[in-house]
């Protein structure tokens, strides 16, 4: 039994040694996230297309020949909102909502033809842009094509009837069932037919999280063996990005932002989003950040409205710190009315002051490689000062670019003290390109709701 006894301990030595000596692949880190992001998209700028309102014709003909002005404006993706037929039961408003969809096939004949859309996309990619289209996945119009096909892919009631999605106020449509596997087939191949008969880039998907993850993974892989797409998903979560989504939202952010517009918060409540971004989410995840956009237009007002004197403030912020920036059309106009939601109310367009501070932030995330997007920019840093629940201040910086960023989110003036060392050192001016040599104890007088952005 005493041989026994030996015998079974230097083999359990044995095994404790080589453990130790060489670790179990199973301890090593495996990659989270398992999708490559277009080229394009790594400095790239959103731009949203209301197409209603977006002229004063309200088409797609006509918003093609805005184009060059948005090229140099300087955005690189374009989103055209819900560009299919608009269903008619239950419809709100004149026009209802682009949001109750009634032929996922089809183009909307108030916006043009599908000839319009490929010319439109034709357009934009001859000038260096791209196109993605808003998908509304989770459900349709009541009238849509697929209840008299198809009712059995739709979800129920304990009565049986088709149902809007629970708890929200959409009664102009009704919810699809993705437990029936022919539902899941026909909504990936409608959306690689827009891929490839109208050479789309990619979507934008609407509450994408209430449509299974496993489905968006499945279609993201079959949209991206035709080519490169960019998948932006109206949602919150970590999950999306690791095998769908290049892009979700930043609700947490907006959010926090407009409490201390509000003078509800102070600049201290954006920590936990930053906090988060940096330790919750990839790095490769882009993030998109935005002051307004068709949802907060139509139902909180406009970005003036909603930020008031810190306005400008929250738009430079979604463009210098990390995160994907997004412009409503019409910010670039200053615009400072409502538009209405289902009815025409077109744009008033106009030069603006918006307009330059935009093209000037846009061309500065474009040349500095530390304001890219996800893994492909700089990580923000906090720098210390002596008045954090006003100043919101950080660094970016990667080795060959660097940006200090610095934030009165408040609506008294005050003169900050910057601690420590990760700004030290010489910068020019954002605004005026003036010198500006920066050490540990720097002070830099803010007026409220006043910001600077020190570029090296």
């Amino acid at each position: 039994m005493t041989k026994l006894l030996q015998v079974v301990a230097a083999a359990l030595l044995a095994c404790a040694g080589t453990a130790f000596a060489a670790p179990l692949a199973v301890d090593q880190p495996k990659p989270y996230v398992h999708i490559q992001h277009p080229a394009w998209a790594r400095n790239a700028t959103l731009y949203q297309i209301n197409t209603r309102q977006f002229t004063p014709e309200g088409t797609l003909r006509a918003a093609e020949a805005q184009l060059p002005r948005l090229k140099t404006l300087g955005v690189d993706i374009l989103w055209l909102m819900p560009i299919h037929p608009i269903g008619e039961k239950h419809r709100k408003g004149a026009l209802g909502s682009p949001y109750a969809v009634s032929d996922y096939l089809a183009v909307n004949p108030e916006l043009g033809t599908l000839a319009d859309l490929k010319r439109f996309v034709a357009t934009a990619h001859s000038l260096g842009l791209k196109v993605i289209l808003d998908w509304v996945g989770n459900h349709t119009a009541w009238d849509n094509v697929l209840v008299q096909s198809h009712p059995d892919w739709y979800d129920r009631d304990e009565q049986g009837h088709f149902r809007p999605t629970p708890w929200y106020d959409w009664d102009d449509i009704i919810d699809l069932d993705y437990d029936q596997p022919g539902l899941r087939r026909y909504m990936t191949d409608a959306m690689k037919y827009w891929v490839r008969e109208a050479g789309v880039d990619g979507y934008r998907v609407d509450a994408a999280g209430l449509s299974p993850l496993d489905f968006w993974e499945q279609t993201a892989r079959e949209l991206r063996a035709i080519k490169p797409v960019f998948l932006l998903a109206e949602w919150e979560s970590r999950d999306l990005h690791a095998k769908a989504f290049d892009a979700t939202y930043s609700w947490t952010w907006w959010d926090a932002m407009k409490l201390i517009a509000e003078g509800r918060a102070d600049a201290t409540s954006l920590y936990p989003y930053y906090a988060w971004n940096r330790k919750f989410f990839p790095r490769e995840a882009y993030r998109l950040l935005y002051t307004t956009n068709h949802d907060k237009n139509a139902w909180e007002g406009t970005e003036h409205e909603i930020f008031g004197a810190g306005a400008e403030a929250a738009t430079v912020l979604s463009f210098i710190s990390e995160g994907m920036p997004l412009i409503y059309n019409g910010q670039e106009a200053g615009n400072s009315r409502r538009l209405a939601f289902f009815e025409r109310d077109p744009i008033l367009w106009k030069d603006a002051p918006e307009g330059e501070l935009l093209k000037q932030l846009i061309a500065l995330k474009k040349r500095n490689t530390a304001l890219w997007n996800g893994a492909d920019g700089a990580v923000m840093e906090p720098v210390a000062n002596s008045a954090p629940k006003q100043v919101f201040s950080f660094v970016r910086g990667n080795g060959k670019d660097k940006v200090v960023a610095v934030f009165n989110l408040s609506a008294k003036p005050v003169d900050v003290v910057l601690k420590g060392g990760r700004h030290a050192g010489r910068y020019l001016d954002f605004n005026d390109g003036a010198a500006v040599q920066l050490e540990d104890g720097s002070s830099l007088p803010l007026p409220a709701w006043g910001w600077r952005v020190l570029v090296q």
